[in-house]
């Protein structure tokens, strides 16, 4: 039997008006996963607990099959691990998003919080010369993929609530940066970084092509290393996780999976589908599960466009979905797959909420009668109330796809 879960990110949406208030999944054509919802099981998974942020941190974590609450620590120590990077018990992990900001009188104004999805090339030509200007015994530069790099800080910091940058698009964020300005070592250093962007051939050059220079840097998402049983542990499976994204692949990394690095693979609507449905396809071939993570739903949601959204929906149904599907019924591989989102980015809003998500399981083996229901938001309602079909968390959800208990570790006992 071989075991499957594939995530749209940030697929979930609310109801607009230019689409007779459909949502954007109810819009969109997406043939495979509205035969596996018929066909399956259909109903509700929370995937983020009370009091935690929606991010695709907690989320993944959760359809990873992980409590968040026995295991979060932040979202820049996952990214941290994909990259290779080995934090020290006195380090803490800051996600630092390369961003383009305004400043006018003694405001600061969030314009882009991916700096124009700034390409890895342009991006690691800036982190270089972060590190050698900036970087310091305390504070050290990584650079990641796009927009998305680490901050490393040694020893103990100054304490304040941090936030993403995607949740302040087009906003005011005088208040949080701030909240660094107060500190004079933190001052010190986004000071000079963003002098050190300003003055970069690399934004002097997106500048005369019309793009959003990277010229700051926003800091968020830290945290100190998880510590987490592995999947083989507790479920005595193997197998891959599939992402173009730091942040996944470092979940990944800690739950023991095979990262597989798909060449082509951006974390948008230009990604190299067909690269990660091959991949999948042949991680099945010796291992028990894989995980297979597209962003491109979420980017655009943070965008705000309806376009790309759309689009992306789609290319996850006929170019994740239905090549695997179809690939593991060619072969005539008996399989269980879970299909969903983590979380809601609804394009209205712009950013992560934390509404249960609409959740496919698929059976290859069962003829039974399925759900009926086409894959949306308001069918999975429908469909919960129907079956009383909510699923708790995501651990909860794991043991539904491997029908099997998590082992507990000994702890010595």
């Amino acid at each position: 039997m071989k075991y499957l879960i594939l995530v749209g990110d940030g697929m979930g949406d609310l109801p607009m008006p230019e689409l007779d208030n459909r949502t954007v999944l109810e819009a969109a054509n997406i043939p495979m996963l509205d035969q596996l919802c018929r066909q399956g099981e259909f109903f509700l998974t929370h995937t983020v607990p009370e009091g935690y942020p929606p991010g695709s941190d907690v989320a993944n974590l959760s359809l990873l099959g992980y409590k968040p609450e026995d295991y979060y620590t932040g979202r820049a120590p996952l990214e941290a691990t994909s990259m290779g990077i080995d934090l020290a018990a006195d380090e803490t992990a800051f996600r630092c998003n390369l961003v383009t900001l305004t400043r006018e009188d003694n405001t600061v104004g969030m314009i882009d919080y991916s700096a124009g999805h700034i390409s890895s090339e342009e991006s690691g030509e800036l982190l270089a010369s972060l590190e050698k200007e900036c970087g310091t015994a305390i504070f050290q530069f990584h650079a990641g993929i796009s927009y998305r790099h680490i901050l490393v800080v040694k020893g103990e910091y100054p304490a304040m609530d941090t936030v993403p940058p995607h949740d302040y698009i087009g906003k005011d964020v005088t208040v949080p940066w701030k909240r660094y300005m107060q500190d004079p070592q933190w001052k010190t250093l986004l000071d000079r970084a963003s002098e050190v962007l300003a003055n970069h051939p690399v934004n002097q050059k997106r500048i005369t092509k019309g793009k959003n220079p990277a010229n700051g840097i926003w800091l968020w998402g830290e945290g100190k290393l998880p510590t987490m049983p592995t999947l083989s542990a507790s479920y005595g499976i193997t197998g891959s996780l599939i992402s173009a994204v730091d942040l996944l692949k470092g979940l990944g990394v800690n739950a023991g999976l095979d990262i597989i690095n798909v060449p082509g693979a951006t974390g948008y609507i230009d990604t190299n589908y067909k690269g990660k449905a091959d991949a999948a396809l042949h991680c099945l071939e010796n291992q028990d599960f894989v995980f297979v993570h597209v962003e491109g739903p979420d980017e655009a949601g943070h965008q705000g466009i309806l376009a790309d959204k759309l689009q992306a929906i789609e290319d996850f149904d006929l170019k994740i979905v239905t090549p695997i599907i179809q690939g593991l019924r060619d072969k005539d591989v008996e399989f269980r797959v879970v299909a969903t989102m983590d979380h809601f980015t609804p394009l209205a809003l712009r950013t992560h909420i934390d509404n249960p998500v609409p959740t496919i399981l698929y059976d290859s083996r069962e003829a039974k009668e399925g759900s009926g229901f086409t894959f949306s938001e308001k069918n999975g309602v429908l469909a919960g109330e129907k079956t009383e079909g909510i699923v708790a968390d995501g651990e909860t959800l794991m043991q539904k796809l491997l029908q099997r208990k998590k082992v507990e570790p000994d702890n010595g006992k």
